[in-house]
Formats: structure tokens, sequence, C-alpha cells
């Protein structure tokens, strides 16, 4: 499904029912809006069908973020995540959304936090999702090289460097491993529409990315939740989002062994604590 939102087309799906018959009534649940990760190599796809299963609790919104997937992708010079943000309150308020569950996940989180302090007061929950507030390329390093030996860490350090373009499909690999016991795979980038244009101008943004001090403008519940093994946005991230976020809103979850995408590395953990926090659990 398409909608316009401010002269673009933005691209959803939707899992579950808003309204649901109870005797007499109708209960309202929650709205779950999913951000994807980035940028320009992923869209809502990923999280397919794993995040089906909030939808006996929820309605879940599945987002395809400008310049991504079935969206429309516009000039990538003009791409930002204060775009994505204001889109994603756009979308909202298009379809009548109001106190949405909003969940971003990696690069999805940087969206979150930015639409959370652009727009606060309009998100009911925050769900930042395997993300940071603040791009550290040495913390990224270490945290490779830990995981995987001095190589892997030269080969991270390039990557999200400035100098991204020198690295191999094959180096890559070697890092894409680390991210955790599961990684999306052939499948999944199959069913993947990608705009590689978009790439090096989103790593570029992402280099620049540092709203720790915005932080204090969001309103809502958050729930900060993060993988053990994480080496792209390791705890240590996450302890720092915690400590910028206004003191008594926000709690923080760590994943025991899993990694960049917990539901998969810890479904038994991950679900019930994500089921919780969405139904309104403190």
């Amino acid at each position: 499904m398409q909608v316009e939102v401010n002269g673009s087309r933005l691209w959803f799906d939707v899992a579950g029912s808003g309204l649901v018959p109870s005797g007499s009534e109708l209960l309202e649940r929650p709205t779950v809006v999913l951000l994807h990760g980035g940028p320009g190599g992923f869209d809502h796809s990923y999280f397919k069908p794993d995040f089906d299963r909030l939808s006996e609790i929820a309605l879940v919104v599945y987002l395809d973020l400008p310049g991504h997937g079935r969206s429309d992708w516009g000039d990538p010079a003009r791409w930002s995540f204060e775009l994505c943000a204001d889109q994603v309150r756009g979308f909202c308020d298009v379809l009548g959304i109001e106190r949405p569950v909003v969940l971003g996940h990696s690069l999805g989180g940087f969206v979150a936090i930015v639409y959370a302090t652009r727009h606060a007061g309009h998100a009911g929950r925050l769900v930042l999702q395997s993300t940071f507030g603040r791009y550290d390329l040495d913390r990224i390093e270490e945290h490779f090289r830990r995981a995987g030996g001095d190589e892997i860490g030269a080969i991270a350090r390039r990557s999200y460097g400035d100098d991204g373009d020198s690295v191999t499909e094959e180096e890559w690999e070697k890092c894409w491993q680390l991210f955790g016991h599961w990684v999306p795979g052939d499948d999944e980038h199959s069913r993947t529409i990608k705009n590689p244009e978009l790439n090096p101008h989103g790593l570029r943004r992402m280099r620049e990315f540092d709203v720790l001090d915005a932080l204090s403008a969001v309103e809502c519940p958050t729930l900060v939740c993060v993988g053990e093994l994480d080496p792209m946005t390791p705890v240590a991230a996450a302890q720092e989002l915690i400590e910028a976020l206004p003191d008594g809103i926000a709690r923080l979850e760590v994943i025991d062994d899993a990694g960049h995408f917990p539901w998969r590395d810890a479904p038994e953990r991950y679900w019930p604590l994500l089921a919780d926090f969405v139904t309104g659990g403190s």
C-alpha cells in the first residue's frame, strides 16, 4: 500500500487489527510502527515474518523509509535523518495513527531518535533497538576487533570510515558474520529492494550523527534494547543512550548471547520482553 506524505509516496504494509471485538465492545490495541535499518541496502522485509507475531497484541505497521524499498527514493543528496523523522510523523498524521509505539532498529533507531526529539509528545512509546545516539568509529573498530581480531577491526574501520569503497565483498562478509548468530542471508537479500546510490551519502550522514544532547526532549517511555554480542551498536552505546535520556522514562535491556538481530538470536527472551513493553509494561 502507498500513501502520499508531504509530496512523496511512502509504502507500508500492516498485520493485525487496531480494534478487536470483545463481547459488546471494540477494544483498541496499540499501533507499532517499525523502522528498518540501512542506508539504502535494506527495507522493511527483513522484519518479516518475525514481527507478525506482535499482531496478537497490536496493529503492526511495516514502513519503508524515504529512499528505501518501495517508497519514493528522491535525490540521495537531499536525504537526511530529519527528512525521515518528519515523514514518520507525517505518515502517522495522514493515517490517523495516534500515540504510536515506534520501534527503530539500527539506522531506523537513528530515525526514531530524531523523530522523538523533533516531535516530542507524539509517540506513545519508543523502542530503540540495536542502535546508538553518537557515531564513534573508534568504538566500532574496537568492538569488531574484540569479536574477530585485528584484521576484522581494520576492515570495519575502512568500511565505516571515509574509505569504505576500498572494502571488498569478501572482506565485508567477514564482518557481517560477526553481527550475531543470525544475520540476513541470501533469501532476505533477494527479497530486499535496494537503493545503492543512497548508501555513500547515508553513510556520510551517519558519520556525522550525534544527537545525545537532544535526547533530553524525549517524553515517552523508552525501551533501549541491545544484544550482548553486537559489535556495531554495542552495550556501551546503549548505556550512553540511557544516560542521555530523561530520568525515569528509559529502561535498558541487554539480551544475553544475542547480536544485532536479537529477535532471531534469542526469541524466547526477546518476544516476551517486547510484548510486555508494547502493552504498557514499565
